[in-house]
């Protein structure tokens, strides 16, 4: 069952309703997301999870939240602590999806710490390592006042801030995969923070791609249609395993984003 390098063995998530159409996006093919294949790719997405010997807890589909498949961005979870930090949401629309993720982890034995106004943070903003090290980016999504809360949930941790105006989410830019190996997208991102950890970069062009999920074992989750970035992860001594999200893409939303790792640290 998962692997000594695995960032998490467990996670939760919640596939899609037909209000997807509504979510919010840049992306002007959003309102072209069809609802049956949403689900489809929903499904094999928690399949591969599955089958990767990663434990999947699915709670119910949220009518009135178009985005609440993009679990990711409610809570940041520590199992080993048996407790969470149950996000406020930047985007005002998606305020109250956080409430029965929150109910779910209850129900579970966690601790729950609620971030209070007038703090925001969002769990795509957060950078989770296996090195004492996180990050969490200064968005338009995320406050500083929000990173107070992660400094004090995480006080044993050294928390690095990340300004980033060139996407919404710090993991739209970069992501972790185990050994301090980092997917970057330079144009992104400043990466004069990342001082310490292999920096492994992905072309501009398929930037879409580094929104990717470590399973560890050196196997990691990208998105089916960016073939650079496949063959630069497997030069690299990494294992990629190809999903298609195309639907998710539609709403602004990445491999990362359809899953809360509970995360053991």
């Amino acid at each position: 069952m998962g692997c000594s390098d695995s960032l998490f063995n467990s996670v939760i998530v919640r596939p899609p309703t037909q209000e997807l159409v509504k979510c919010v996006s840049t992306n002007p093919l959003r309102h072209t997301v069809a609802f049956p294949l949403a689900i489809k790719q929903h499904e094999e997405y928690v399949k591969i999870l599955k089958e990767e010997g990663i434990e999947v807890y699915i709670i119910s589909g949220l009518e009135g939240f178009p985005d609440a498949v993009f679990i990711q961005d409610t809570a940041i979870v520590s199992s080993v602590k048996r407790s969470a930090l149950i996000c406020r949401f930047g985007e005002f629309s998606r305020r109250g999806e956080e409430l029965s993720v929150a109910e779910f982890l209850r129900s579970l034995g966690f601790t729950l710490y609620y971030v209070s106004p007038p703090a925001t943070i969002e769990g795509g903003d957060v950078l989770i390592t296996d090195v004492g090290v996180l990050y969490v980016g200064l968005s338009s999504r995320t406050n500083s006042y929000g990173i107070k809360f992660l400094k004090e949930f995480f006080s044993s941790y050294e928390v690095i801030t990340v300004p980033i105006d060139k996407v919404f989410h710090l993991l739209s830019a970069v992501n972790y995969l185990g050994r301090r190996r980092l997917a970057v997208v330079p144009e992104l991102i400043d990466t004069s923070s990342f001082e310490g950890f292999k920096l492994i970069r992905i072309p501009f062009d398929e930037a879409y791609a580094v929104n990717m999920l470590y399973l560890g074992c050196d196997k990691v989750l990208i998105p089916d249609g960016h073939p650079k970035t496949y063959d630069r992860l497997r030069k690299e001594g990494l294992k990629p395993i190809v999903v298609n999200v195309s639907e998710f893409w539609k709403c602004d939303g990445g491999v990362t984003c359809l899953s809360l790792p509970l995360y053991n640290i």
